[in-house]
């Protein structure tokens, strides 16, 4: 196969890339460090009902751009498998509707910072509903239905436990998390590798995943949406007075990781690749999650670059070492999009706080606690069967003959 790598023009691109990165430092940029300086912080707890109220508002917003992301953005993600796209979507269906109640009905048992009937109360529910479509997309195509269901109570549950032990547990004092990277997305990607590393064994020369044009094509529709909004996503429980900023580092980060997925799939693979695009183009996201209200924005599109290049290694080259590893399928490349870039951000985290021990630490409580409980669940989710058709519709749904 004939490939156009152009080395000398993708080095010229990265340089570029790099380039417009350093131009947003404050240090470099004096417009950047007169609006950083403009900042003036919010004391949440002395808002009036009005006012509050007014953000509330605001929060509703993003809390349905959120679901946007869960329903439309990893649904049709997930709809690259050929054959399997009404078992995408519906599973997709099923996980946002039962980890929202499952985790809102539980915090409301557990003691709280916030009330949890609130607008928070279920924005924090939907990143839950977001980690468990993460760890569903590991097992993709190997699950029968009633599984997805057993999964999403289950997962929400150790997902819980997990949010404890580096917030509230007292164990991780100062840990830099607020977008997410490491308790939403790094979390989700390692139980699914959990849970994979118990179940695979089972479909031991049974067809694997496939895709098509048609197919790719929505997985791209899908990849855009949770570009489009992923910048609500993390401003969502950002202070009020960081919400530009953190919305700003998103986007820059995203463009970082985009524009460093091109160049890379085209230098490891001399063309580009879909699964690349539609996914490692993602990375900048999940890597600026821990830093997205406290990072400066050229330091914001350094993470990006570097997690979409991390996350183009990882599907193109580390991807293969890491199935051989678990034994296992990794269905939609989630340690690549989700576990490494999001392990990445906590670990960049430590330039804003300063606390190597603390953000080491719950990454690798985070990693073992992630697998631990995967592997339980997986026993768990074997005791009620195994799928026939793998990454097919036949199992669970009435299809025309064509």
């Amino acid at each position: 196969m004939k490939t156009n790598r152009n080395v000398g023009l993708l080095i010229v691109f990265l340089i570029i890339t790099v380039l417009m990165a350093v131009a947003f430092f404050p240090s470099v940029n004096h417009s950047v460090a007169e609006g950083l300086g403009s900042i003036v912080p919010i004391d949440s707890d002395s808002l009036d009902n009005t006012t509050r109220t007014i953000f509330d508002s605001v929060n509703y917003a993003r809390s349905i751009h959120i679901l946007a992301m869960l329903l439309l953005g990893f649904g049709f993600l997930m709809v690259f498998l050929r054959g399997h796209e009404f078992t995408s979507l519906t599973a997709t269906f099923l996980a946002v509707s039962i980890s929202i109640p499952v985790y809102m009905i539980v915090e409301s048992f557990l003691p709280n910072e916030y009330e949890v009937m609130t607008i928070n109360g279920l924005l924090f529910a939907e990143f839950a509903g977001a980690s468990l479509l993460i760890c569903m997309g590991a097992v993709l195509g190997r699950l029968k239905m009633d599984q997805y269901f057993i999964l999403g109570i289950l997962f929400t549950l150790a997902y819980i436990f997990n949010e404890w032990l580096l917030l509230e547990s007292g164990l991780f004092k100062g840990f830099l998390d607020t977008g997410g990277s490491v308790a939403i997305h790094a979390f989700g990607a390692y139980f699914g590798l959990g849970v994979v590393m118990a179940t695979d064994k089972k479909f031991a020369g049974k067809p694997g995943p496939k895709a098509d044009k048609i197919s790719n094509e929505f997985c791209l529709l899908g990849s855009m949406v949770l570009w489009l909004f992923w910048p609500s996503f993390t401003s969502s429980v950002a202070s009020p007075d960081r919400t530009y900023l953190t919305a700003l580092n998103t986007i820059l980060a995203l463009c970082g990781s985009t524009l460093a997925t091109y160049v890379f799939t085209k230098l490891i693979r001399g063309k580009i690749e879909i699964e690349d695009i539609a996914n490692a183009a993602l990375a900048g996201g999940v890597a600026i999650g821990s830093t997205c209200s406290t990072a400066n924005p050229g330091f914001s599109m350094v993470i990006g670059i570097c997690a979409g290049i991390l996350s183009t290694v990882g599907f193109s080259i580390i991807a293969p070492k890491v199935c051989a590893l678990i034994k296992g399928t990794d269905t939609c490349g989630v340690h690549n999009l989700h576990g490494m870039p999001g392990l990445l951000g906590g670990l960049f985290a430590i330039a804003i706080n300063g606390q190597p021990g603390t953000q080491i630490g719950a990454c690798v409580c985070t990693v073992v606690v992630g697998l631990v409980l995967g592997r339980v669940c997986g026993f768990i989710l074997g005791l009620f069967g195994t799928k026939e058709d793998t990454y097919q519709d036949e199992d669970d749904f009435l299809l025309e003959e064509e």
